[in-house]
């Protein structure tokens, strides 16, 4: 490790937590390289929905490789980009009733929030953001500046949300039976309650980093209906819980709502490989030809490998079964731990599942005990106090039951059971 800590930045992070050097890796397990095996229950932070070197997208990338295709492109047009296009539209939109149009702003999700952020401004002539807490909508400084992690703000530098922002309570953060969007609605039907109406809201229907804290489907329909009264614009921020996360390609569809803009990222290449796009309806396309751009928004490897993702995954009707299968694998494993201990609790949807401590530091020793013993996972909540499984969704039901074995004996020495 002495080379990381002598040269590269003190910004590192996960590192820190994972002090090995990784070498090689394939499905659900990473390789160190002194041969060491690690079950993989983070996933590169979601980016890996289909697991490590999976061959059905490494195929077509390869043989793109070796013909000598095309591998940037800025937003010309291009084979991988016209097939991506094209199937995302069949195999994704169409089946699920959706008219979106499809921009590449660049290849990361903040890209892809920060087009979204600045659309709804240029669509609606207005200039405040409502966005929630615990939210997390990236680390440039629009999306930080809708983003409610302290510490994450505090790195921007300077005071965020100087073009108008305003933040809300999110499902759940007032406590059970309050509906906390009976305060934002009195806010917009009061002339004098010092909101300026809003472009937009955007949301996370299950906040990742801020806690795995879920939107119940009718907290969802019920702001969509608000937005909508009141011409407000509604982003869904689906970088991390889309893909197939959630149990659904989308985590908005449970709910039945259609917001008007889209933000995916992370596993849309499949890969590992950086993608990113924003979906909005046709209606809102105002942009003129290069008002918003990025160098790398035409990264067709990552196109080819987003493509066979979906043939290979999404145009098959029973993935998403096999997916929800798992879940309640893995939702029912976790609530029968939490069941020996009244200080812990469970949450979550789909192959995104929290298990909850009552104090700060438990779910960082939790991670660090499970890594000792051959698994990563990580931490979320504003405080690192849940321990969050985000294994790929391929991971075998095998794979799962050692992973949770492990978690739950990493658990037991944290509590000292």
């Amino acid at each position: 490790m002495e080379v990381f800590e002598k040269l590269e930045s003190e910004v590192r992070s996960y590192v820190r937590g994972f002090p090995v050097v990784f070498d090689r890796a394939e499905g659900h397990e990473l390789f160190d390289v002194d041969g060491n095996r690690y079950l993989d229950f983070f996933a590169g932070a979601g980016v890996l929905n289909y697991g490590h070197n999976n061959p059905a997208l490494k195929k077509p990338l390869l043989e793109y490789i070796e013909r000598g295709a095309i591998t940037h492109s800025l937003d010309m047009a291009s084979s991988a980009k016209r097939d991506f296009l094209a199937r995302f539209h069949e195999v994704i939109l169409k089946p699920r009733g959706l008219d979106y149009k499809v921009q590449f702003p660049g290849p990361t999700g903040t890209n892809a929030v920060e087009a979204a952020l600045k659309l709804a401004r240029k669509v609606t002539g207005r200039h405040n953001i409502a966005a929630f807490t615990n939210a997390f909508h990236g680390m440039t400084l629009g999306a930080l500046a809708v983003t409610g992690n302290a510490f994450k703000r505090q790195g921007g530098g300077i005071p965020l949300g100087w073009g108008g922002t305003a933040t809300l309570p999110f499902d759940g953060y007032l406590g059970e039976g309050v509906d906390t969007l009976d305060y934002f609605e009195r806010l917009l039907d009061d002339t004098s309650s010092g909101l300026d109406k809003p472009a937009a809201v955007i949301v996370e229907p299950v906040q990742a980093e801020g806690g795995v804290n879920v939107a119940s489907a009718a907290w969802l329909g019920r702001l969509r209906e608000i937005t909508q009264k009141h011409g407000i614009l509604l982003i869904a921020d689906e970088i991390q819980i889309g893909c197939g996360r959630s149990g659904n390609f989308f985590a908005f569809e449970e709910s039945g709502i259609e917001p008007d803009m889209v933000a995916l990222s992370k596993s849309l290449s499949g890969y590992g490989l950086p993608f990113a796009v924003t979906l909005l309806k046709p209606e809102l396309d105002k942009w003129a030809p290069g008002e918003h751009n990025g160098t790398f928004r035409g990264h067709n490897l990552a196109m080819v490998t987003a493509t066979a993702a979906l043939e290979h995954f999404w145009a098959k009707k029973d993935f998403e079964a096999e997916v929800q299968k798992k879940a309640e694998l893995v939702r029912g494993r976790l609530e029968s731990y939490a069941k020996k201990d009244s200080r812990l609790s469970v949450r979550g949807r789909g192959l995104m599942q929290g298990l909850v401590f009552p104090q700060d530091d438990q779910a960082s020793e939790v991670s660090k005990e499970a890594f000792s013993r051959g698994l990563v996972i990580e931490t979320a909540g504003a405080t690192d106090n849940v321990v969050k499984f985000l294994m790929p969704l391929t991971t075998t039901e095998q794979a799962l039951s050692e992973g949770l074995d492990i978690v739950e004996k990493s658990a037991d020495a944290v509590l000292g059971r």
